[in-house]
């Protein structure tokens, strides 16, 4: 593991009880950052309180759909940590793997609130502290349904293209601080995620992917913990690929 250094600097991390949002938040405790674990599953938190380094990690339950908790949450880690340098966008669901016109409209908008409103409810919590200090680094994990559409998955899909643009958009607004908002567009790994796709959907996902396998947790924290350092200083509402070739632009 190639070492970046994130001393000093601390951490919100959403959906960090697990898959992504676990891998990368160990990552920045590695290096150097404190972390504040979001998630909504108190069991996975409580299993986490003695897995990870005390003095580093802390834990909050907050629900990315519901801009108050979003808020109070913001306000808690300030209160905890002192500021907040980095925000990792990660919780997100995928919904049933059905065809848009069969599609449930409840579906639709759970992963909707979850997956869009709940990266733009953080993000607007979060940016006028980091313009306070004038410093700041957002990395929202999008998908590389976002850049070629999954089929049976149209509300993932439209999501994540959204989130493709919102970092777009957030990241041409902030472009006069040292703030610099990115977002990543993995392929599929093997997560808790998984449980919520059919067989045929998985298999489906696999045989798109050029390197014929599903993306490591560690390469997705190692892309993600670079862009959350000081080291990225110019790049800023772009879109880095890690599809293992899948994607065409």
């Amino acid at each position: 593991m190639n070492k970046i250094d994130l001393s000093g600097r601390n951490a919100i991390v959403t959906g960090g009880a697990q898959g992504f949002g676990l891998e990368i938040s160990q990552r920045f405790i590695d290096s150097g950052a404190k972390v504040m674990i979001w998630d909504i599953d108190k069991k996975l938190i409580d299993s986490l309180q003695t897995k990870l380094d005390k003095h580093s990690s802390f834990f909050d339950i907050v629900d990315v759909t519901d801009f108050s908790s979003v808020s109070e949450g913001v306000n808690n880690a300030i209160r905890k940590l002192g500021k907040v340098d980095i925000f990792v966008n990660n919780a997100g669901i995928t919904g049933p793997n059905e065809t848009t016109w069969d599609y449930p409209i409840d579906d639709w908008r759970k992963v909707i609130e979850v997956d869009l409103n709940g990266v733009f409810y953080c993000s607007k919590s979060i940016v006028p502290h980091m313009i306070e200090n004038n410093y700041g680094r957002i990395v929202n994990i999008a998908s590389i349904a976002g850049k070629e559409g999954n089929p049976n998955a149209p509300a993932y899909s439209s999501a994540k293209a959204a989130v493709i643009a919102l970092t777009k958009s957030l990241g041409k607004e902030l472009s006069q601080y040292s703030i610099s908002v990115n977002c990543v567009t993995p392929s599929a790994a093997k997560t808790r995620i998984f449980d919520q796709m059919t067989e045929e959907h998985i298999d489906y996902m696999l045989s798109k992917i050029p390197r014929n396998r599903f993306v490591d947790l560690e390469e997705v924290a190692s892309l993600v913990t670079w862009l959350s350092s000081e080291e990225c200083s110019y790049s800023t509402g772009a879109v880095f690929d890690i599809s293992g070739g899948r994607a065409t632009y």
